[in-house]
């Protein structure tokens, strides 16, 4: 069970970067269900997106893992036993949680747990990824490799699942970011908690434009790139190898 999510709630004097420390990992499903919109419907979508595109004899990526809710979304979803599903992530705080979620369901395919740097770890015989709010962590030019390893590893007709909080321009920009901060009020967040995040945010979550998204996924390797969810700010993309 987590915890309510208090860590931005008093003053600090100097906002230090967000990182997946214990103490993220102790409220992080609090954190993303009242941060994220629309996170529920993206990992139960991304179960059903997998399941579509798996195919026997492959693995299943749920890269950047965190505590595993992908990871169970495919391992729910999957009409195959004959699929290895790998999560990776480079937290061992989130993968200690991940595991004991994983050991409390096991019925489904094999599920392994990894802790590693998803840009340098081997990817291979992959017929779905998940890459869900996680490229948007990684230094950007570092993103085009990491696309590129994993649309070579994947099996043709194979796909990636690609969620990320993107930018707009100027003006749709500053209305959509009043709506994400709409959202996080709504869902019992103060202005100084979201003031202090956003501080503590800024320099390591950096977001793309949709358009910057779909170039580079078709450099990389993918045949067809599809937008099918969008709630505010947070974007999910289907890319098709």
């Amino acid at each position: 069970m987590s915890d309510q999510d208090n860590i931005y709630n008093t003053p600090q004097t100097a906002v230090a970067d967000f990182e997946f420390n214990t103490a993220v990992a102790r409220v992080f499903p609090d954190m993303i269900k009242r941060s994220v919109p629309g996170y529920a419907e993206t990992v139960a979508m991304s179960g059903i997106i997998a399941a579509r595109y798996a195919q026997p004899g492959t693995h299943l990526y749920d890269l950047g893992c965190s505590l595993g809710a992908v990871t169970l979304a495919m391992r729910h979803a999957l009409k195959t036993s004959d699929c290895k599903i790998i999560g990776i992530d480079n937290s061992e705080s989130m993968l200690e949680r991940a595991g004991h979620y994983l050991a409390l369901d096991d019925d489904g395919p094999e599920v392994d747990l990894v802790c590693a740097d998803i840009c340098e770890c081997p990817i291979e015989n992959a017929s779905v990824t998940a890459l869900n709010f996680v490229l948007q962590f990684i230094e950007p030019q570092k993103r085009l490799a990491l696309l590129t390893r994993i649309a070579e590893a994947t099996c043709e007709g194979g796909a990636l699942i690609l969620s990320e909080k993107i930018a707009f321009d100027d003006q749709e920009q500053a209305l959509q970011t009043e709506l994400h901060h709409d959202f996080k009020r709504a869902n019992g967040y103060s202005d100084l908690e979201i003031s202090q995040k956003r501080s503590a945010i800024e320099n390591v979550l950096i977001p793309e434009t949709e358009s910057v998204h779909r170039e580079r996924l078709m450099q990389a390797g993918f045949s067809q790139v599809i937008r099918w969810y969008q709630c505010f700010n947070f974007v999910s993309y289907l890319a098709i190898k």
